[in-house]
C-alpha cells in the first residue's frame, strides 16, 4: 500500500518551548568591507544602560565573540556586583551568516604572519583586521552607544590572545588594557617575539595595563612560547606599562580561559572600579 507525505502542522514544527535569549544584548551587522569580510558585532549593555542615559561606560572588545561574548557576559554582573569594574559595554568580534566555519575565519585576521601551511589567502591579516577595528567597528560603537572613549581595552584568547598582543605592539594608543589568555606565541616561529623586540627598540612608549595567562595543563611547546614572551616581557620594565602574568592551575587550553577573563578584567579595569582591595564587613 503506498503511503502519502506527512503533512506536518506549523503548531507541530515549531518549539515546544521559546529559545533562551541573552537579555540586554544586540546583534548588530556591519556592510561588507573591500576586502569581503562580512562583520557581525554582539554588543552587552550594562544593566543600568537603559535607565540611566546620561551615562557613558568604558568599552571591553573581545575576538571570538560567538563564543568570547558569553564568557564575558558570564562573569560581568559578579564582578560588577562585587564593584571590582565598573559597569562596561562588551563587544564580541565576530562574522555574520549561518552556519559558518569560524576556525578559518578567524585564521585569516587574527595572526600577523601566515602560518600553517595554508599561505597568505587563509591566514596572516592581523594588520587588516586591526585598521577595521581602528577605522571601523570603533566609531560605529562609539557612534551609536554611549561609550567612554578614553578607556577602551582588548581581549582574546589563543589566536585572539596572539591577536592581542599584536594589536599592543602596532598601535599602542588604541586600547588602554590588554587581556591575552593563552596567546598563541609559537605561530610563525615566535614571530612575536620579534615584533616585540623591534617595538622596544624603537623607544616608543607603552603606556597600558597587560594581562598574560596559560594554561598548566596546556601543551608544553605551546606554553613555552607563553613563557618565553613572559620573560621577554618582565626584563624591559616599560615605566608605563602594568603587567601581570598567571598560570591557571591544572587547566587546559579552553578550560583556563573562563578565569583568565574573571581575573584580567578585575586587572585592566581596576583603575576605575567602585572599590579595590578585601570586601568590606557587613
Amino acid at each position: 500500500m503506498a503511503v502519502g507525505p506527512t503533512i506536518v502542522s506549523a503548531a507541530q514544527s515549531a518549539p515546544a518551548h521559546p529559545p533562551h535569549t541573552i537579555s540586554n544584548s544586540e546583534l548588530r551587522v556591519l556592510p561588507r568591507n573591500a576586502a569581503g569580510r562580512h562583520y557581525q558585532l554582539h554588543v552587552g549593555l550594562p544593566a543600568s544602560y537603559r535607565k540611566d542615559t546620561e551615562k557613558r561606560y568604558p568599552v571591553m572588545y573581545v575576538t571570538d565573540g560567538y563564543w568570547d561574548f558569553e564568557k564575558i557576559r558570564a562573569i560581568h554582573g559578579a564582578l560588577v556586583y562585587d564593584k571590582v569594574v565598573p559597569e562596561f559595554i562588551w563587544v564580541g568580534l565576530g562574522y555574520a551568516g549561518e552556519d559558518l566555519d569560524y576556525g578559518n575565519l578567524r585564521r585569516w585576521e587574527l595572526s600577523p604572519v601566515p602560518f600553517g601551511g595554508g599561505g597568505s589567502d587563509e591566514s596572516g591579516h592581523a594588520a587588516d583586521f586591526l585598521k577595521t577595528i581602528e577605522t571601523e567597528i570603533i566609531p560605529f560603537i562609539e557612534r551609536e552607544y554611549r561609550v567612554d572613549s578614553s578607556y577602551r581595552v582588548l581581549g582574546g584568547a589563543s589566536l585572539g590572545g596572539l591577536f592581542t598582543l599584536y594589536a599592543m605592539y602596532s598601535k599602542p594608543e588604541l586600547f588602554q588594557g590588554y587581556i591575552a589568555a593563552t596567546p598563541a606565541v609559537v605561530v610563525g616561529n615566535d614571530w612575536l617575539l620579534n615584533y616585540e623586540e623591534k617595538f622596544a627598540k624603537s623607544g616608543k612608549a607603552l603606556k597600558a595595563r597587560l594581562y598574560v595567562t596559560a594554561g598548566g595543563n596546556e601543551s608544553p611547546g605551546f606554553v613555552g612560547g607563553i613563557l618565553r614572551y613572559n620573560q621577554r616581557v618582565a626584563s624591559r620594565k616599560h615605566p608605563d606599562l602594568v603587567y601581570r602574568f598567571r598560570i591557571i592551575d591544572d587547566e587546559r587550553h579552553s578550560g583556563m580561559q573562563l578565569e583568565s577573563y574573571t581575573r584580567g578584567v578585575r586587572f585592566v579595569f581596576e583603575p576605575l572600579a567602585p572599590e579595590t582591595g578585601p570586601a568590606n564587613a557587613p
